[in-house]
């Protein structure tokens, strides 16, 4: 049982580094920054030029539909890359069990993802004018 907890007194000194480090730069940050109230602060453009119009412009909900459904496709891209990359890299896989364990793993995903993609359309999510 030793054993064990000394094997995660790094993660746990990592984890306790990783929030007191970060608090503390924040806190100093605040306790050192200027405290001044100017108006000219507030406003859109800091260099003075006085905006024109609001600030709040209404857009079309539809493009919000195809930015998550890029954000989904890239972040499945990025999962694929490496797996790729280590893939075909004969020195790094070895024959058998981690070869199929892979490729089953990325079909897994890569259906998964096609799935929320179909889903997507059958939804109409992708028709831009109904």
């Amino acid at each position: 049982m030793a054993e064990i907890i000394d094997n995660f007194i790094p993660v746990a000194i990592f984890i306790v580094f990783g929030l007191v480090i970060p608090l503390a730069i924040m806190f100093i940050v605040k306790q050192i920054s200027p405290r001044s109230k100017n108006p000219i602060k507030f406003t859109t453009y800091e260099s003075g030029s006085v905006p024109t119009g609001s600030a709040n412009m209404m857009f079309n909900v539809e493009y919000y539909a195809y930015a998550i459904l890029f954000v989904l496709f890239d972040v499945e891209l990025l999962f694929l890359y490496p797996w790729v990359t280590v893939y075909v890299n004969d020195s790094v896989t070895t024959p058998g069990f981690t070869t199929g364990f892979s490729i089953l793993a990325m079909v897994l995903f890569m259906i998964v993802v096609l799935l929320g993609l179909v889903y997507e359309w059958k939804k109409g999510v992708l028709e831009w004018v109904r």
